[in-house]
């Protein structure tokens, strides 16, 4: 459990370094902590789309079914942001785990970078990949904005916009 968290202190080190690195350039380091916070925080809620999407997938239940309210989505949530709540915004001990991994040696910090910035970017590609899979059973079984009904309906639409600009 200690290295689990060691390991979400660093990827936050490597994310607030990131946002100071970027600030600098930009003229300042307003409320660094706070972006690093929502960043974390978008990456987390991007992971939990993902697997809804695929437990969409797999259940063969359309996005409309799975709602904020319901305990699948509002637990997991939940626990997100308390979690984050209490890593990063009611103590601050992140602060002495950034300058921990401050004295950490330059070539094992470039390692760990690569490993943080994989994991960002396997998130959204993954958030990516899961929507593809969506949208292609959508087009499979022709529902959404695949449907008959929903096809029709916009060629109306456009043929009395059509009508209308002429």
């Amino acid at each position: 459990m200690k290295k689990i968290k060691r390991a979400y202190y660093y990827f936050y080190y490597k994310i607030y370094k990131s946002i100071v690195y970027t600030s600098e350039m930009l003229g300042g380091q307003f409320l660094t902590d706070f972006k690093t916070i929502i960043a974390i925080g978008t990456l987390e809620i991007w992971l939990l789309l993902s697997i809804g999407n695929y437990f969409l997938l797999i259940t063969e239940k359309s996005s409309g079914q799975l709602t904020i309210q319901q305990p699948i989505v509002f637990i997991p949530l939940t626990i997100i942001f308390v979690l984050n709540y209490f890593s990063f915004i009611h103590i601050d001990v992140w602060k002495k785990y950034n300058k921990e991994f401050d004295e950490l040696p330059e070539e094992l910090n470039k390692k760990g970078g690569i490993i943080v910035w994989s994991l960002v970017a396997l998130v959204v590609i993954n958030l990516i990949f899961s929507y593809y899979l969506l949208f292609e059973r959508a087009k499979k079984n022709h529902t959404g904005p695949y449907s008959k009904e929903y096809i029709e309906s916009q060629r109306i639409k456009d043929s009395i916009s059509d009508v209308n600009h002429k």
